[in-house]
């Protein structure tokens, strides 16, 4: 190749390079969008967003008590698709457990599988790829509080990482200290941190993985940000701080509880909804010290279900009538389940449109159903060295 050409291109202007790349094919496009930092951000520029082609996305979900992992929310049109994860090997038992920028991670047992250990495995729906990690560590822990999370980002690295949270439940002490097994992939085993940083925390449900950085959030109104990853090649543990949440009122975070993170241009997004759930409030944190919030968005609810009353009296305490999925700003998107009707709607934050994307012949309330946000990547599995 000739070195001035990589000259040449550099010297592109914006323009030209979103006019290259919306004459691109989506499955091109999804991988030329991985090329550098600068295209990544430039697929989610407001100004030239509107070009370009939309990524595919959607709610990866698993009803309880059935092995079947499925898709929902908006179309898409890539006709080779395996939303079903028919690819997989047919194991008796496989759960989702996460999804991460186009990875997915699902956790597989059958009837050998020794106790105190978990199996994972970690795929591509869009390129039909899979890998099988390594057992965990024996673990003595009761697996009644477990959580796995996936981070995985093109844009910052080839490799993934998996983070498996145990805490040990004990019916005298209740929540006990916490184990964190994490995968390196550069290692391509689990080591093990009896992390007495976690001791009174729980961690769970939102978390997000942007530019190297793995933000979590506790139940101490907080969220934890994990960083230097690469550092596990070396057996180091990922170094830890905390922020706080934006909203002050923590018991209104305590009785409703319905929040979710996303991301737009590298920098990390909270949605959750006011005390009267007649408006989403959408924060947004800088993306450098001393990590600040701002209000980016409030949304009305009272104008998307057609009512003021959003928000119901349960027994012991106030419940939301909706609950928020996911937050897709890059395609200006809230997926929220709404609990009196039982369906899954999409809200244009733009235009301020509810939409039902409620598969045919599906209910949620009743199963239970998990969601994990979607997003399609068309990059290849790294090898593992085994």
């Amino acid at each position: 190749m000739d070195p001035g050409n990589g000259f040449l291109a550099a010297k592109l202007t914006d323009d030209l390079v979103v006019e290259i790349l919306s004459w691109l094919p989506f499955k091109s496009f999804c991988r030329f969008k991985c090329v550098c930092k600068a295209w990544l951000a430039l697929s989610s520029d407001p100004q030239y967003c509107k070009k370009l082609l939309k990524i595919t996305t959607g709610l990866l979900y698993q009803r309880r008590y059935h092995s079947a992992i499925k898709l929902a929310s908006l179309p898409h049109n890539d006709k080779d698709f395996d939303e079903a994860l028919s690819f997989l090997p047919q194991y008796e038992q496989l759960e989702l457990m996460d999804s991460c920028n186009g990875l997915v991670l699902c956790k597989y047992k059958n009837n050998y599988t020794p106790q105190g250990i978990c199996r994972f495995i970690v795929c591509n729906p869009a390129t039909r790829e899979w890998k099988i990690l390594p057992d965990t560590p024996l673990s003595h822990y009761d697996p009644f509080y477990n959580m796995s999370i996936l981070a995985f980002s093109t844009s910052w690295s080839a490799n993934f990482y998996v983070f498996n949270f145990q805490r040990l439940s004990t019916l005298r002490l209740g929540f006990g200290p916490v184990k964190l097994q994490v995968f390196s992939f550069d290692l391509s085993s689990w080591f093990l941190d009896d992390a007495s940083w976690l001791s009174e925390t729980m961690v769970s449900q939102p978390h997000l993985f942007i530019d190297g950085a793995l933000y979590v959030r506790t139940d101490l109104h907080e969220i934890m940000v994990l960083k230097s990853l690469e550092e596990t090649s070396s057996g180091i543990l990922p170094s830890l701080r905390t922020i706080e949440l934006p909203h002050e009122d923590v018991g209104f975070i305590a009785r409703f509880g319905q929040c979710c993170f996303g991301q737009s241009s590298g920098a990390l997004h909270y949605a959750l909804p006011e005390e009267d759930a007649r408006t989403i409030l959408v924060w947004g944190l800088d993306v450098d010290e001393p990590y600040e919030w701002s209000l980016k968005y409030r949304l009305s609810m009272s104008h998307a279900f057609g009512r003021d009353n959003l928000c119901q009296y349960d027994s012991h305490s106030w419940k939301c009538d909706y609950e928020v999925i996911a937050l897709d700003l890059e395609n200006d998107g809230l997926v929220l389940f709404d609990e009196r009707a039982d369906k899954l709607h999409l809200y244009n934050i733009r235009t301020g449109e509810l939409n039902v994307i409620q598969p045919d012949n599906h209910r949620c309330r009743s199963l239970e159903d998990e969601y994990y946000h979607y997003v399609a990547s068309y990059s290849k599995l790294p090898a593992l060295t085994m």
